[in-house]
């Protein structure tokens, strides 16, 4: 194992068949990773086997991949994994009967328009968060959309609690804005 390379140091040893760099990546990583993918699998030791493809997968395509930021790759890929692990692992159905079917059955609140527009809500505002500064929008769609505390984030970004914070807020504050203007846009204001 190398002392304190930077991750960039590491991809270019990678590149150069340097195993020792592999090693050395996996211990940097590995546990902080198996804890992020576990948040989705629900499953620690589906989160290591995942986590070990993955590394198998940065060895095998090493001489290919083209890895910017070897921490977002990481994360983004043990994500891209986890759920695709989470979508083979849900059982078909074999007929109605196994279906919740209270969850099924429209309420009578839940009319076809309302139901339509709250997809259009939805889409709109998966629209305007991608229109947000990357961090902004990382942070947000972990906090928001995958659960996560404020002390994890940090943790996986590598960034401080209060960052995040304000991150958080700056991401809120400028989704608001877009989706007002959105909105006055759509209703031609």
């Amino acid at each position: 194992m190398y002392p304190e390379p930077t991750d960039e140091e590491l991809v270019a040893l990678l590149k150069k068949n340097d195993s020792v760099a592999l090693e050395t990546l996996f211990n940097r990583y590995y546990k902080i990773l198996c804890q992020f993918c576990s948040l989705y699998t629900k499953d620690y030791s589906a989160a290591e086997e995942i986590i070990a493809d993955l590394f198998i997968k940065v060895w095998d395509n090493r001489k290919s991949n083209i890895i910017l930021n070897v921490k977002n790759y990481l994360f983004v890929s043990a994500k891209n994994l986890s759920i695709n692990y989470q979508q083979k692992k849900k059982e078909p159905v074999d007929s109605i009967e196994d279906l919740d079917l209270a969850q099924h059955f429209l309420q009578e609140r839940d009319t076809p328009f309302k139901i339509l527009s709250g997809r259009e809500s939805y889409g709109i505002t998966l629209k305007m968060i991608d229109r947000l500064p990357q961090r902004q929008r990382e942070v947000l769609l972990m906090s928001r959309m995958d659960n996560l505390d404020k002390h994890k984030i940090a943790a996986i970004l590598g960034i401080s609690v209060r960052t995040v914070e304000t991150t958080l807020y700056q991401a809120l504050a400028q989704l608001r804005e877009l989706l007002k203007n959105a909105r006055n846009y759509t209703l031609g204001s």
